[in-house]
């Protein structure tokens, strides 16, 4: 009996402290599953970012990580500082592919190659003859014109967004005129490029700064009777700073559009050449797919000293993975 009447106390007992136990862990467990929904939810209210916000030029790569860019710059112009009124048409397209990757495991250092192929014409001649590659002479002169071994680094680990590019462009064009056809320097040339943004706190606005600094090393400039380069450069022994200012806005993730103003000045240590010009303009980014974006950009020669007054039309192909 005394283990019945034991028992039956249990009996009593036991339903009664289940259920606290079972109400207790109801309820942790659904505070719990509340916290862990909470949590999704906030993830789903910061969406991630899509490269063209995330990656700017200010950006390093991590390591393994590859950043290939194929960007395409035709400048043509009817105008100059040279003279007054119009001028025959000259047509200068510049395509160049830029390769990078991270080599350090706190993403603080990349490695890259850039190349640099060219196509002029003058003479009047259509500004899409560039793209017929012909080389007649006189008129046209194109091919591969330089490389560049470079790296990108951050400088100050405390100021993530701001980073710096350094490479050095060794020419392999054998005259810098012929044939009264301008390709390319022909000197070596110590570029350092100074990048940093900012993205304001909505999201919505960034503001890109650059300053590119150039160096330009070699021989005084030597050319013939018919003005065609024998040996230098007509910009080297000269330093080239470019501050420009990038205002970039985003609609949506995978799409924004850009206001941007570009200043350049050449600064003489030796050559007797100066040269300055101001340019403003405007574009668009898109957002392909999780690699590859497009980009497309506008400039216009406002001003100038010893320079062209012409106009750029650019395009782009990025792909990082």
């Amino acid at each position: 009996m005394a283990l019945k009447g034991e028992a039956w106390l249990v009996g009593e007992a036991q339903p009664n402290e289940l259920k606290q136990q079972i109400m207790k862990k109801t309820i942790i467990s659904t505070f719990a599953l509340l916290i862990t929904l909470a949590s999704f939810a906030q993830d789903d209210d910061q969406p991630v970012k899509s490269n063209i916000q995330e990656y700017t030029p200010s950006k390093l790569l991590s390591k393994g990580q590859w950043d290939i860019k194929w960007f395409n710059n035709l400048y043509t112009q009817t105008e100059s500082t040279f003279s007054e009124g119009k001028e025959p048409r000259q047509t200068f397209f510049t395509s160049t592919i830029d390769v990078f990757t991270g080599v350090s495991e706190n993403s603080t250092f990349n490695v890259g190659l850039l190349l640099e192929f060219r196509s002029n014409v003058i003479g009047n001649r259509s500004a899409f003859d560039v793209f017929s590659f012909d080389g007649e002479s006189g008129t046209a002169r194109s091919g591969f014109t330089s490389f560049a071994p470079a790296v990108k680094f951050n400088p100050i680990k405390s100021v993530s967004n701001f980073t710096i590019q350094s490479a050095f462009h060794i020419p392999l064009v054998d005259q810098e005129t012929d044939g009264g056809v301008f390709l390319d320097q022909k000197g070596f040339i110590f570029q350092n490029r100074f990048f940093y943004d900012y993205t304001f706190p909505s999201g919505d606005w960034q503001l890109f700064t650059e300053l590119n600094a150039e160096y330009n090393f070699g021989k005084k400039t030597v050319q013939d009777s018919n003005f065609d380069t024998i040996e230098g450069s007509f910009a080297n022994n000269s330093l080239s700073l470019t501050p420009g200012v990038f205002l970039s806005y985003f609609p949506s993730q995978k799409f924004t559009v850009l206001a941007l103003v570009q200043h350049s000045q050449r600064i003489d240590t030796g050559n007797d050449f100066e040269q300055d010009f101001t340019a403003v303009g405007g574009g668009a980014k898109y957002q392909l797919n999780d690699v590859l974006n497009i980009e497309a950009l506008y400039t216009n020669f406002v001003r100038g000293n010893n320079t062209g007054l012409g106009q750029t039309f650019n395009i782009g192909l990025r792909a990082l993975f």
